[in-house]
């Protein structure tokens, strides 16, 4: 950390959320009442996301938005920036399919990045849906690839995590077999082919409808929770 007293510009390390991070308790439970409230105001940040890409308002209530969001922002940068201790950003390194993943930027509902993807386990199975708005476009009224794979990565993390060993993404392959549209329900569906060593073997399938948009393979190498635990506490 910088001896320098802190400063409310957001390219300041007083603005980066891994210089504060001074615990990390990931099976702890989050204070009800205030994730309720993140996942409310990520859900309307999310809303207004999709509805910024495509509005026609006029300059006048745009620039009204934009100071009230900068005002807003403001008062954000007065309370500590520290992550919440809690959760996962990512489903393979939780080893566990039922730990908290509000963090996630896809799956995270205390996330606006997010759309957010919903998984559950089901048979031995990972099974998802997700419906991507606007602000997901690559070629017009369809998912930009990159998002489809960084979906593919969660949703195979997950399958991964029903061995109960944490991980990490080895190797990623995608076969885009059509184009995913925006604004439609999609389904996904993941499972584990074979453990080798450290190694677990994953694939999944995307769909809208009955048709298959994509494919994808995952390798993924256990790693050791201690590894996580360092990582977190070289945040703080």
């Amino acid at each position: 950390m910088p001896d320098s007293a802190p400063s409310n510009d957001a390219s300041t390390p007083r603005d980066h959320p891994l210089t504060r991070r001074s615990r990390w308790v990931p099976d702890d439970a989050p204070p009800e009442g205030q994730r309720a409230a993140l996942h409310r105001l990520a859900a309307a940040i999310r809303r207004m996301n999709h509805l910024l890409i495509e509005t026609e308002a006029p300059e006048a209530d745009l620039l009204r938005a934009a100071e009230a969001a900068e005002q807003f922002a403001e008062r954000l940068a007065t309370f500590p920036a520290e992550r919440p201790p809690w959760g996962f950003a990512e489903s393979s390194n939780a080893g566990n399919t039922r730990a908290v993943f509000d963090q996630s930027p896809l799956l995270g509902l205390a996330n606006a990045v997010a759309p957010p993807l919903q998984l559950r386990v089901v048979d031995g199975q990972v099974r998802g849906t997700g419906n991507f708005g606007s602000a997901y476009e690559g070629p017009p009224g369809h998912v930009h690839g990159g998002f489809v794979a960084a979906a593919f990565d969660e949703v195979l993390g997950m399958a991964q995590s029903m061995t109960g060993n944490p991980g990490m993404t080895g190797t990623l392959t995608v076969r885009y077999r059509q184009p995913t549209p925006l604004h439609q329900e999609l389904t996904f569906a993941a499972t584990v082919d074979r453990v080798e060593g450290r190694k677990i073997f994953t694939t999944a399938t995307l769909h809208a409808g009955d048709r298959l948009c994509a494919e994808a393979e995952g390798i993924f190498i256990s790693v050791g929770f201690e590894k996580f635990q360092r990582m977190a506490a070289e945040q703080a």
